[in-house]
């Protein structure tokens, strides 16, 4: 997996990153929405956003499915101020991905940061996972800045830890 693709608008009739990178490993790619609501963030998102405590922000939480499996939890969330009245914050998927509504919104990914954990399955993850109980995890946390430095974007990614590798290309300079 390379965070690259997700991190950049998808052009029109282009599929999204997920469907993409599976069919190019010749699989078949899709998403489950769960649940899109307005709610105060766990704390570490909302650091993460820069919100003050107790402040409300948007939040899309999908179940990434590979060949009808679900392999991934996503959540991602958005400050209300920039969510509130767009798709970002209507149950339903979003054509071309929230990373192109967020472009076509003025808010481009300059900087992703993200930070790696490992742990073990909570129970409900590893019931929506199909994982037995205390399966190790890999917790994938990325947050998105615009080139002015402004976070719009803080997900977490909870993904089981076998089979996976991460990717990154660093371009100094």
């Amino acid at each position: 997996m390379s965070s690259l693709p997700y991190l950049s608008p998808r052009q029109e009739g282009q599929v999204d990153a997920w469907t993409e990178e599976a069919a190019q490993a010749g699989r078949v790619g899709t998403q489950r929405l769960r649940d899109v609501s307005t709610e105060v963030p766990p704390p570490d998102v909302a650091t993460a956003l820069g919100l003050a405590p107790g402040r409300p922000a948007v939040v899309r939480r999908r179940t990434m499915l590979l060949d009808g499996r679900p392999v991934e939890l996503t959540d991602s969330w958005y400050p209300a101020e920039i969510a509130d009245g767009t798709a970002l914050a209507a149950m339903g998927k979003i054509k071309g991905g929230a990373v192109t509504l967020l472009a076509n919104m003025g808010r481009s990914v300059h900087e992703a940061r993200e930070d790696i954990a490992f742990r073990d399955a909570t129970a409900d993850e590893a019931a929506e996972l199909n994982l037995p109980a205390g399966t190790p995890v890999i917790v994938l946390s990325r947050t998105c800045l615009d080139a002015e430095g402004a976070v719009f974007e803080a997900s977490v990614m909870v993904m089981g830890a076998e089979g996976r590798r991460l990717r990154y290309r660093l371009v100094a300079g």
